[in-house]
């Protein structure tokens, strides 16, 4: 049966079965004429389909529409979508998908533009390419300058915290101190009799259980709890933020942000001589991520100076002697 409009109330709506499919579906027009038009044009795509295989008629939008359904993240799609609209994905190329992060996101930042715009466009095809609806993409990314953070001190930490509320201090030298993520830290379940913080590693999908230092256990037992509030006070980072600058700036501080502290624990235990293996297991993070992102080097170049600081006089000048003995014989 071939596809028909009818109306529902003012709307008009289509039905029908094309290539053995059943069809039906909105308008989404009180206008019958369109309607009578998108109803053909819903019949003949359809019908090239069955001919041509569903990559002849797969479009963007159609693919975002499975994406969603298939409960995938939305984040970021929609401007995508108003830019491709209908366009068939088969004719979507790598280089049009950069064009797309140029023109909707070039006051961006590299970084920023792969995250916005790559990463989606190239899920939602490749969700489709899955479904064997179309070809997978690759597509290459824009390059990221990465300037390197800075990270906090055990100094660092306590200057923070003489400015900053008992809450906000607590929850600083929590993360230097357990090397839990911000976000980890405000969902982290502490047991103070215990010594222990259960972090739930959201970025790697499991739980550790942290050691508490004694000087952690009892800063936080000096925090005053406020009803309805959780211990570090903030339901959220976007809430803490500007108390966080607020107070680094107070105490005259480097401007490090919250994930700094994480940063300062992995680089506090590597000087403190601890080995990579014991701090990969302590900060739950790959060894490779551990020495790119997080391990900090000590730039002064006086630092050869250790190679000849273990060596004595002694064994030079007893060498000298042989040297002396050997030429007199």
């Amino acid at each position: 049966m071939p596809i028909k409009i009818y109306q529902r109330g003012k709307v008009w709506h289509y039905r029908g079965t094309v290539a053995g499919r059943r069809l039906r579906g909105s308008c989404e027009t009180t206008n019958k004429e369109i309607a009578a038009r998108q109803a053909a044009e819903i019949e003949a795509r359809e019908w090239k389909g069955r001919f041509d295989g569903p990559q002849a008629i797969l479009t963007f939008a159609q693919a975002a529409i499975m994406y969603r359904a298939a409960g995938k993240s939305d984040t970021n799609l929609e401007p995508i979508e108003d830019y491709f609209k209908d366009m068939l994905v088969k004719d979507i190329t790598p280089g049009m998908i950069r064009q797309m992060a140029i023109e909707l996101f070039g006051h961006c930042t590299g970084a920023s533009r792969n995250r916005l715009a790559i990463v989606p466009a190239r899920a939602v095809i490749n969700y489709a390419a899955a479904s064997k609806l179309c070809q997978p993409i690759r597509i290459e990314k824009f390059k990221v300058e990465t300037a390197e953070k800075g990270f906090a001190t055990l100094e660092w930490v306590q200057d923070f915290r003489k400015e900053a509320s008992p809450q906000l201090g607590g929850f600083a030298l929590f993360m230097f101190l357990t090397g839990a993520r911000p976000s980890e830290a405000l969902e982290a379940d502490i047991n103070l009799s215990k010594a222990t913080a259960l972090i739930r590693a959201s970025k790697v999908g499991h739980e550790r259980e942290a050691h508490l230092p004694e000087m952690l256990v009892v800063a936080l037992a000096n925090i005053p709890m406020i009803e309805g509030r959780s211990l570090f006070f903030y339901s959220s980072l976007d809430s803490l933020y500007p108390a966080w600058f607020t107070a680094v700036d107070r105490a005259g501080l480097e401007r490090l942000t919250p994930h700094c502290c994480r940063h300062g624990f992995i680089t506090g235990l590597l000087r403190a001589g601890k080995d990579v293996k014991t701090v990969e297991w302590l900060a739950d993070v790959s060894a490779e991520t551990l020495l790119r992102t997080y391990a900090h080097a000590i730039k002064d170049r006086r630092q050869t100076d250790v190679l000849t600081d273990t060596l004595v006089t002694q064994p030079i000048v007893e060498s000298a002697r042989n040297r002396r003995k050997i030429g007199t014989t």
